[in-house]
């Protein structure tokens, strides 16, 4: 990651050189070994909450960071270089929080908060179903009021930390009335009735569980509905607008590792009595993916700053998940490209990166849902 980043005090400036030497020394030795055995790193999202780093964007009177998204962004941009699994998971323990610190009662955020960003609670978000991924108003999991407790009835599929996480931020619905018959439910890991399928077999991220969450006649304490009953869709819709910002960092701090690696091979592996980076060809096309990377740092940081003055963000949110993803994408298969053979093989990080960074296209919206964003935030 340069180091000449521009930010906007020397705390910050303390927080990125904390994180990278975190990332340097803690996650990016065991990230290969790690994705290798489809081992999920709970200790090291343990250690992310030891060193502050789970709650940044939230209040310091919850134990948050109070850090503006501008510095979030960024952080979760060097974690992603070192270790993807983690960057991802860390932007998804975020959402996880937003609606309780955005949405929540005081006592509901006294109560589970702290724990949440302290580390001792890893969240995950559940709003997705097999038949209502992109048409988020089409889920049909189902909480009906029963005396003191909602009984929730459904499947949640594509959860990250799905049947690892403590908690589980979930949408559900509450009445037929269409997207306005959406709720919010905080449910603990350990509610009767609720259960984990068995894990996705995924292309890459294998060290990010993902499953789906079945409940069945799960009984959920009325006093963890986050909200008014109705408001789900509309606190989804708003934990996704940041939540895209997340991924965006994340893919551009993939793109950055890809980047580095093939800079790296390209200074040392000869042909013809010199170095491959010294030919042109090499030369334009490690170029091109420098570009592709400033390009998506400065699309995300540009909508992080909308959103820490207060201003609307979120056509820039999709412009920066769909750019930064985009560009991850080329830029993690440009790298194998000039890795070659090498970068076919598993001796080497960039399969690894390239197989990552598809997903990134695809969850928290796809690519397609993003430009159908785009589109009718300019009809506006």
């Amino acid at each position: 990651m340069p180091a000449d980043r521009l930010l906007p005090d020397s705390d910050a400036a303390d927080l990125l050189a904390l994180t990278r030497e975190i990332a340097r020394d803690e996650l990016a030795p065991v990230a290969a070994e790690h994705e290798e055995q489809a081992r999920f790193p709970r200790e090291q999202f343990r250690l992310l909450g030891r060193s502050g780093l789970l709650g940044l964007p939230y209040d310091e009177k919850w134990g948050g960071g109070n850090v503006p998204y501008e510095v979030y962004l960024q952080v979760l941009e060097e974690i992603a270089t070192a270790w993807m699994s983690m960057g991802v998971g860390l932007s998804v323990h975020t959402m996880s929080c937003y609606a309780l610190a955005e949405y929540g009662t005081t006592e509901q955020q006294e109560r589970w908060l702290p724990d949440a960003l302290g580390g001792d609670l890893l969240g995950a978000y559940a709003l997705s179903e097999s038949h209502a991924g992109s048409d988020a108003a089409a889920l049909s999991t189902r909480a009906v009021r029963d005396g003191d407790d909602y009984v929730v009835n459904g499947t949640k599929a594509w959860i990250t930390h799905g049947g690892v996480a403590d908690y589980y931020t979930t949408m559900v619905r509450t009445s037929d009335d269409g997207g306005r018959g959406i709720s919010t439910l905080l449910v603990d890991a350990s509610t009767p009735g609720l259960t984990a399928a068995a894990p996705e077999k995924k292309m890459g991220l294998t060290g990010s569980t993902t499953t789906q969450m079945i409940f069945d006649d799960a009984r959920v304490p009325a006093d963890r509905l986050i909200g008014p009953e109705g408001a789900g869709l509309k606190i989804a819709l708003s934990s996704l607008a940041s939540g895209r910002l997340g991924i965006a960092a994340c893919a551009t701090g993939l793109a950055q590792a890809a980047l580095d690696e093939a800079v790296a091979y390209a200074k040392t592996r000869t042909q013809f009595g010199k170095p491959i980076i010294s030919f042109q060809g090499l030369e334009f096309l490690l170029a091109d993916m420098a570009a592709a990377v400033d390009s998506a740092r400065a699309t995300y940081l540009d909508a992080a700053r909308r959103r820490d003055r207060g201003l609307p963000f979120v056509r820039q949110s999709s412009v920066a998940k769909l750019v930064c993803t985009d560009a991850a994408m080329k830029v993690t298969t440009d790298a194998v490209q000039v890795l070659g053979g090498a970068g076919y093989t598993r001796d080497f990080p960039v399969e690894r990166y390239m197989r990552e960074a598809k997903v990134l296209q695809i969850f928290e919206g796809t690519n397609q849902i993003q430009r159908m964003v785009i589109a009718r935030e300019l009809a506006k």
